[in-house]
C-alpha cells in the first residue's frame, strides 16, 4: 500500500469516527458549557465509548514506533488525521497525545521508554509538560524554574502556569534551569511523577472555549537522578521538537475548524433568504466562502510540505512557525465570517460555532503567539541573531 493510499483509508476512517461519535455529542457537551452549569454534559460512559470505539476502529499509538505497539504512521498521514478531528468542537485526543510522545522518542532512556513512553502509547497514562511560567510564556528561553543537584537526587523549584492536564497526568514533563547559563543554556527537561512531594496543583485557571490550565509548584521537589529527560543543560532543542510537532498539528487542526465553519457557513447561506434573495447569492458572502477554499488550500499545502520535510528528518522550524501564524489565523476568521453570516444564530451558545471560534482565538495564543512568531520568521529571512 503507497503512503497515499494508507493516507486516504486513514482519514476515511477518522471522518466517519468524527461523523457518527464526536459531532453526535456536540451537543452534550456544549449544554455542559452553558453558563450556570447544572448541565451533565458528557459523562464518564460517553468518553469510556470514544476510547473503546477509536481502539477498535486502531486509531490508537498511530505515530507511536511499531517495536511499542504503534504503527509509526507518517506526518503527512497524521496531518490528515488532525484534520479531520478539528471537525468536531468535542475535545476528545487519540491516544498518545504526539508532542510529549516525541519528546520522549527523541532523548528517552530505555528505562523510561518503558515506564512512561509504553503505557503512555497504550493509553494507560496521561501526561502534561511544564513550559511557561509568569513572565515567561512566549519565551521560554527566559524561565526561571531551578533544579539543583543533592546527592543522588534532584530538588527542583519554581512556577509553572497555563499547564494543560496538570491535575490529571500521571507524569509532567517539566523544563527547568541548571546552573548559571542565561538563556537557552542550562534548560534541562526532568519527569515528575504525579503525587510527588513537593510537587502541588495550585490553582485551575477556566479558560474561553472550554479549556481548563492549572498554576503548579515546585516547593522542595525532590526527584531521583534517572528523572533526567534528555542531557543536562540541553533540554532547549528536544522542547522545540516538542513545540514544533504540536504547531503542525495545529495546522491541521485549524484545516478542520475552518472546513467546518465553511460547511456550515454555506448550509445556512443556501436557505435563508433577506430581502427576497438568498445570501449565498450575496456578493460579500461569496467572497467570503472564495477566501476561506482558498485559504484551506494554501494551508493544508503548506502543512504538507512541512510534513514531508518531518518525514525526511530536515527541520521545519520556520516552516512551522509560518503554519502557526497563518492556519490559526485562517481559522478564526473563517468561524468569524460564518457567524456573521449566520447572524443572531452564529451568537448562540448552542451551536458548534461558537466553540470553535473559542477553540481557534485559544490556538492563536498558546505554543507561541502569532506576534513571537512573526518576528522569529522575519529574524530568520533577515538573518538576524537570536
Amino acid at each position: 500500500m503507497t503512503t497515499s493510499e494508507e493516507t486516504a483509508m486513514i482519514r476515511d476512517t477518522v471522518a466517519r469516527f468524527v461523523d457518527r461519535e464526536l459531532i453526535p455529542l456536540e451537543p452534550h457537551y456544549l449544554k455542559s458549557k452553558l453558563p450556570g452549569g447544572g448541565h451533565d454534559g458528557l459523562t464518564d460512559a460517553h468518553w469510556q465509548r470514544l476510547r473503546t470505539v477509536s481502539k477498535d476502529l486502531g486509531l490508537w499509538g498511530l505515530d507511536a514506533p511499531e517495536d511499542l505497539g504503534g504503527h509509526d504512521l507518517p506526518a503527512r498521514t497524521m496531518a490528515a488525521v488532525h484534520e479531520e478531528l478539528g471537525r468536531s468542537c468535542v475535545p476528545f485526543v487519540l491516544p498518545p497525545d504526539s508532542p510529549n510522545l516525541r519528546m520522549l522518542q527523541a532523548v528517552g532512556t530505555e528505562a523510561q521508554k518503558k515506564s512512561y513512553m509504553q503505557p503512555y502509547i497504550e493509553g494507560r497514562m496521561v501526561s502534561a509538560i511544564a513550559i511557561s511560567e509568569p513572565g515567561a510564556g512566549g519565551d521560554p528561553a527566559a524561565m526561571k524554574t531551578r533544579a539543583v543537584k543533592d546527592g543522588d537526587q534532584w530538588v527542583l523549584n519554581g512556577r509553572k502556569i497555563w499547564i494543560s492536564n496538570a491535575r490529571a497526568a500521571d507524569f509532567v514533563i517539566v523544563m527547568a534551569r541548571v546552573g548559571n547559563d542565561a538563556r537557552q543554556g542550562g534548560i534541562t527537561s526532568f519527569i515528575v511523577e504525579k503525587g510527588t512531594p513537593g510537587f502541588i496543583v495550585e490553582r485551575e485557571i477556566p479558560m474561553i472555549g472550554g479549556h481548563t490550565t492549572f498554576e503548579v509548584v515546585f516547593e522542595d521537589c525532590r526527584i531521583p537522578e534517572g528523572a533526567v529527560l534528555g542531557e543536562i543543560g540541553k533540554g532547549y532543542a528536544p522542547m522545540q521538537l516538542r513545540l514544533r510537532t504540536r504547531r503542525l498539528e495545529m495546522g491541521s487542526t485549524c484545516i478542520g475548524i475552518a472546513r467546518r465553519a465553511r460547511d456550515m457557513l454555506c448550509e445556512h447561506a443556501k436557505q435563508r433568504e433577506t430581502f427576497g434573495v438568498k445570501l449565498a447569492e450575496r456578493q460579500a458572502v461569496q467572497w467570503w466562502v472564495s477566501d476561506i477554499s482558498t485559504r484551506i488550500h494554501a494551508c493544508r499545502l503548506m502543512v504538507q510540505d512541512a510534513a514531508d520535510k518531518t518525514d525526511r528528518g530536515e527541520d521545519v522550524k520556520q516552516e512551522a512557525s509560518m503554519i502557526k501564524v497563518f492556519a490559526t489565523e485562517m481559522a478564526y476568521e473563517a468561524c468569524d465570517h460564518a457567524m456573521q453570516t449566520l447572524g443572531a444564530l452564529g451568537m448562540t451558545l448552542e451551536i458548534p460555532l461558537q466553540a470553535l471560534w473559542q477553540k481557534a482565538r485559544v490556538m492563536r495564543m498558546y505554543e507561541g503567539p502569532s506576534e513571537v512568531h512573526r518576528q522569529a520568521i522575519a529574524r530568520r529571512v533577515l538573518g538576524l541573531r537570536g
